[in-house]
């Protein structure tokens, strides 16, 4: 419904969104959340059969965005580790391989994904959740945040944003539920009676991935930071956005983070 405009650029595709709802048959034991949870038996086999993603994590669940014509493929790699439904007029239709076997082609291997370079402001941030009903209480507030807030400090000397801190704020409402990603300064500036978050009010450190804008045709970005963190049992809320990828990660795990990605970095 948005009108055509010079301000706004569209991805040429369009996404279907695949919300994971188990975790096939990994171990039981396994104290991972986030992108991590799912890193094995989804993230990495479809990073293998080179299929781009977007990933959302949400205070409630994560969803996974995948472009509509990878479905065929995206569909044949994940059928034989989890049940796949669609929906229709409401319903959940349970779907095979052999639905989207026609045109379906086997990927043809290629070099090993790039491996980006990766920024840890330090910023921390709150990951949050409101009520539906509570939402009028605190709208003006977040329209000031969402489009009056300060850029981040740039730069003049290097032409580039300063990322000892960054600006990041993200706002999803996903079938009524909200979830709300902001710096623990500008929650400040909230009714702490009305934004819910875990019992432990744990903060978050990010780990942005990318120098440069990736677009939306390269694989693997995703498992760049899910794999080696998974490996290692540590959660992590992952937010793809048009330009860049950004994962938060419980703040005392930071350091151990780093070291790992700068690890995988050396090691590729």
């Amino acid at each position: 419904e948005l009108p055509p405009s010079e301000f706004m650029q569209v991805a040429d595709s369009t996404w279907l969104v695949l919300s994971v709802v188990s975790n096939g048959r990994e171990a039981p034991g396994c104290q991972a959340t986030g992108v991590t949870k799912i890193a094995r038996s989804v993230i990495a086999p479809l990073a293998e059969h080179h299929v781009s993603v977007l990933m959302l994590s949400t205070y409630q669940t994560d969803f996974i965005l995948v472009r509509e014509r990878d479905l065929p493929v995206v569909i044949h790699t994940l059928a034989g580790e989890f049940d796949i439904y669609k929906e229709e007029g409401g319903e959940c239709v349970a779907v095979t391989s052999d639905d989207v076997s026609n045109g379906f082609l086997k990927p043809k291997p290629s070099a090993s994904p790039m491996l980006h370079p990766v920024q840890s402001p330090q910023t921390r941030f709150c990951v949050l959740t409101v009520a539906p009903d509570t939402l009028p209480a605190i709208a003006t507030m977040l329209i000031d945040v969402l489009f009056y807030a300060h850029s981040p400090p740039w730069d003049a000397a290097t032409g580039s944003q300063d990322l000892d801190s960054i600006t990041f704020f993200s706002f999803s409402l996903i079938e009524g539920y909200i979830s709300i990603v902001m710096d623990a300064e500008t929650q400040k500036r909230f009714p702490s009676d009305l934004l819910l978050t875990s019992s432990t009010g744990e903060l978050w450190r990010m780990v942005r991935i990318g120098g440069q804008p990736l677009g939306f045709d390269e694989c693997g970005i995703v498992a760049q930071i899910a794999e080696p963190l998974a490996a290692a049992d540590i959660s992590a809320y992952y937010i793809s956005t048009f330009n860049f990828d950004h994962a938060l990660v419980p703040e005392e795990g930071i350091a151990e983070v780093i070291q790992l990605l700068q690890q995988r970095q050396e090691s590729g």
